[in-house]
């Protein structure tokens, strides 16, 4: 294991000096990235959907190359999801868990080996708390404010309407940083508060390019051949892309898949996300 070495005031990161409880101390495993890097913080439910976890997934996967950090704070659930799917691409991630730096008290235990991974890949696990200091309830709420405070967005990809990722939300909101916010389901509890926080102002996130907008990149626009565009399509989304020739209604689209309303309504969802197709003046198209 890598040394926990304690950074000196003037080796702070200036965005959290700006915060209003600004840390007294910062404890740092690993390597701070870059400054000139813009911070990216992913939040989101412990009891995610499978489809906050490909939304989350495509959605980080879509930021590779660009000189983007990844901020989250090491829980399972959509934190986990975030830096694994960050390390798998090559971007840089870096955690704030809830808890001291050591092994011996690192929070969760099950994420011990990702926070090794994150720290081998040239990102860092930062906390003020002592290495030694168990996880609290409050630590959670502590270090959600580092998190935003050290971030340029917030990105919510799946949250209750009561839940501790929307007090990083405020939190984001009162250090006026931008929050951004994936759109879900009317149906689905884990998007209540995301289409809340949408209601109030957040920005609607459905795609990568989308992000990229908010943190200041100009993003070329590609046009994809249909080959590409369906490369990563499974068995029934490519059904649904057959059935498309010509529009058709939700309803009748369901009908010729022969599936379950509710997993058919999911998939032609993420389909949405994914910009397949297209559902307008009562129809549904592919793009």
């Amino acid at each position: 294991m890598e040394d926990i070495y304690k950074l000196k005031p003037e080796q702070f990161p200036e965005s959290l000096n700006e915060i209003p409880q600004p840390p007294k101390t910062l404890y740092i495993r690993g390597k701070l990235p870059n400054h000139e890097m813009i911070y990216l913080a992913v939040v989101g439910s412990r009891k995610y959907t499978s489809y906050g976890k490909e939304i989350c997934e495509k959605l980080i996967k879509g930021l590779k190359g660009y000189p983007i950090v990844i901020v989250s704070g090491l829980a399972l659930g959509i934190d986990s999801i975030a830096h694994r799917t960050a390390l798998d691409n090559g971007i840089t991630t870096i955690s704030f868990p809830g808890s001291g730096l050591d092994n011996s008290v690192l929070h969760p235990r099950t994420n011990i080996k990702l926070a090794q991974e994150i720290v081998n890949n040239g990102g860092c696990l930062i906390s003020e708390m002592d290495p030694s200091w168990k996880a609290t309830l409050y630590s959670f709420p502590q270090r959600n404010r580092l998190m935003a405070g050290i971030s340029k967005a917030v990105l919510i990809i799946e949250a209750e309407e009561k839940s501790g990722t929307l007090i990083t939300a405020r939190m984001a909101l009162d250090y006026n940083r931008d929050v951004l916010a994936v759109p879900g389901s009317a149906l689905s509890s884990n998007s209540n508060g995301t289409n809340w926080l949408i209601k109030q102002g957040a920005t609607p996130i459905i795609k990568s390019e989308d992000i990229l907008e908010a943190l200041g990149f100009e993003v070329a626009k590609e046009k994809k051949s249909d080959k590409e565009k369906y490369a990563d399509c499974g068995k029934d989304e490519m059904k649904i892309i057959e059935l498309l020739r010509e529009p058709m209604e939700r309803n009748d689209l369901i009908r010729e898949l022969g599936m379950n309303i509710g997993t058919a309504n999911a998939l032609l969802s993420i389909m949405e996300i994914k910009e397949l197709i297209k559902e307008e003046l009562g129809e549904i198209r592919k793009i």
